[in-house]
């Protein structure tokens, strides 16, 4: 009986908390470096890269590279991204985000009323920026890498050479009847990858014309792809179905380096990707609440952290509406991080009741205007403690639908602009006239590569991640962080907890299932939060170095992801 009533209280305590902390397969722990991807094949190429003395930017390139040709929904030579590279106790951050053709413009996207075109900004090459990969990943690579060049692109163009079989994953990606009509409106794209009936389990999928390009990128650098024939295909295959990007577009694109965003919190120092990139800020601003609001004393999987988790972002998200390319931005790291600032954020959070979005205006105060997920993350870590979280995207699935042969899909990033300023994205993100179109210009993100470190008496403790899934990636992120650095959780066990999200607008908190019990969510509903289904979820990735420096790797367990590390324990 005593052991009955012990077990009944242990239910009614975790049901008044939240939900089962559930069962975690452990990470690979091991020694000498570590890489956590989307893909095995790409993770292992990473770690092949480390193993042969490569240090962890030539992993983080060849795993990249490799994601181009085996996932070929988000990795890319046709996106872009960002990477922050902790090397040899330095820190940076590599912008190789996509611009906006010289030919848009603001009203590119709206018909002659000033409406939204249905799907002008997401399907067919008028959606399409101009790629950054190309240029950044060489960038990384010239100035960090270790390895010759050749070798680092040598396993991708013998994947596309020699093939790569199709996966679950990508089986039911071109199986889904929804891609298949998107992706079928285009014939190079339906002649590659929508055949009859979907790709089985196990096709061998080989791009010889991608092969090609990598080879010339091998050989040539940037050049083999942004200038020549696989430039001129590229213009070609967007002039055809509407587009404006042109081979001088791709020819002109310059990576740039950025000083790295740079936040404490809860003990540990934080750097993570500045504008364009919203996500340091977001990650940074809600930390910066939450700390003031004493959040790590309370229960954990209650309403009180969930209210004000909440609530922090959704001041955050208010507070994106003012970003854009860092040229343009109405408010920038210095003033939403301000100490000040960020004490009245917090002050204005009411711990009993949440506060309607349409009364949160972003910085400096401004009522908005009224309204009228796809990228590949991976991480890496070498022996010698170098760090790279690098993102790349296409922005949605397949990006715009349209598959260039020599160079894959095109991305679809021009709607990660406010093609109709105050109204929703895809991502349902409303956004401000700081990050409408022009050319040249850089579209806001929400991707959050980040690392954040901290001293033991025992040693160095460090964390490499990053997410995909658009305006989800910083608050999966920040949930896995908060997991690990506040509440001590093993790296599986905080890539693997349910995850909630709140962006401002619209005014709610999705959940994953078995994110909150029915009594916390009852309380939250009862303080006037709005509960719905995750739509979407971010899948995060991430490299743990332990005091005793050995390292850990894991993917997110929502989806296909790759982790090893080079010497395993036995």
């Amino acid at each position: 009986m005593k052991r009955l009533a012990a077990l009944l209280v242990l239910v009614a305590l975790i049901l008044s908390t939240g939900p089962l902390p559930g069962v975690f397969e452990p990470a690979a722990i091991g020694r000498g470096g570590a890489v956590a991807a989307n893909d095995r094949q790409a993770a292992a190429i990473g770690l092949e890269v480390l193993k042969e003395g490569g240090n962890a930017i030539d992993a983080a390139v060849a795993t990249a590279l490799a994601l181009a040709v085996v996932f070929p929904e988000a990795g890319n030579l046709a996106g872009g991204g960002f990477a922050i590279v902790r090397h040899k106790g330095f820190f940076a951050a590599l912008d190789f985000r996509e611009v906006a053709p010289a030919k848009a413009n603001r009203t590119m996207y709206l018909d002659d009323k000033g409406e939204p075109k249905k799907g002008a900004s997401t399907v067919g090459p008028l959606a399409t920026g101009v790629p950054g990969s190309p240029g950044g990943l060489w960038e990384l690579h010239k100035k960090y890498g270790k390895l010759p060049w050749a070798r680092l692109v040598a396993p991708a163009e013998r994947l596309a050479r020699e093939g790569f079989a199709v996966d679950r994953h990508l089986h039911d990606r071109l199986a889904d009847p929804t891609e298949r009509r998107r992706l079928g409106q285009f014939p190079e794209t339906a002649a590659a990858w929508i055949l009859a009936e979907p790709m089985a389990i196990g096709t061998i999928v080989k791009q010889p014309a991608l092969a090609r390009t990598l080879a010339a990128y091998r050989d040539r650098g940037p050049d083999g792809i942004v200038r020549g024939a696989v430039a001129a295909a590229v213009e070609a295959a967007a002039k055809k179905h509407g587009g404006v990007l042109t081979a001088a577009d791709l020819a002109a694109y310059r990576p740039v380096w950025r000083e790295p965003l740079r936040f404490s919190a809860f003990g540990w120092q934080i750097v993570s990707m500045p504008l364009p990139s919203s996500g340091g800020l977001i990650l940074g601003e809600t930390f910066g609440q939450l700390e003031r609001l004493s959040w790590p004393k309370l229960p954990r999987f209650g309403a009180d952290r969930a209210h004000l988790f909440a609530e922090a972002l959704r001041r955050a998200f208010a507070d994106r509406y003012l970003l854009g390319d860092p040229a343009t931005t109405r408010a920038d790291a210095a003033q939403l991080l301000d100490p000040a600032w960020l004490d009245r954020r917090a002050a204005s959070i009411d711990r009993a009741k949440a506060t309607p979005s349409q009364e949160v205006y972003p910085w400096p105060g401004d009522p908005p205007r009224p309204e009228h997920v796809e990228t590949t993350s991976l991480s890496v870590i070498d022996a010698e403690g170098n760090l790279v979280a690098l993102t790349t995207t296409l922005n949605d699935l397949f990006g715009c639908g349209l598959y260039v042969p020599e160079i894959g899909f095109l991305n679809n990033e021009m709607d990660d602009f406010a093609t109709a300023p105050g109204r929703p994205n895809l991502f349902g993100l409303i956004q401000g006239e700081a990050n409408e179109v022009a050319p040249g210009k850089k579209m806001l993100s929400s991707m959050t590569p980040t690392i954040a470190w901290r001293a033991t008496p025992d040693g160095e403790e460090a964390i490499a991640l990053g997410g995909r899934g658009g305006s989800r990636i910083p608050t999966h992120v920040a949930q896995v962080l908060l997991d690990m650095i506040v509440d001590g959780d093993s790296l599986a066990e905080a890539l693997g907890r349910p995850r909630l999200h709140h962006q401002w607008l619209p005014d709610r908190i999705e959940v994953e299932s078995d994110t909150l019990s029915p009594e916390t969510r009852a309380e939250l509903e009862r303080r006037g939060h709005t509960i719905a289904p995750a739509g979407l979820s971010a899948r995060v990735f991430a490299i743990h170095r332990l005091p005793d420096g050995r390292v850990e790797a894991e993917g997110d367990p929502r989806g296909p992801s790759g982790a090893a590390v080079v010497e395993p324990e036995r």
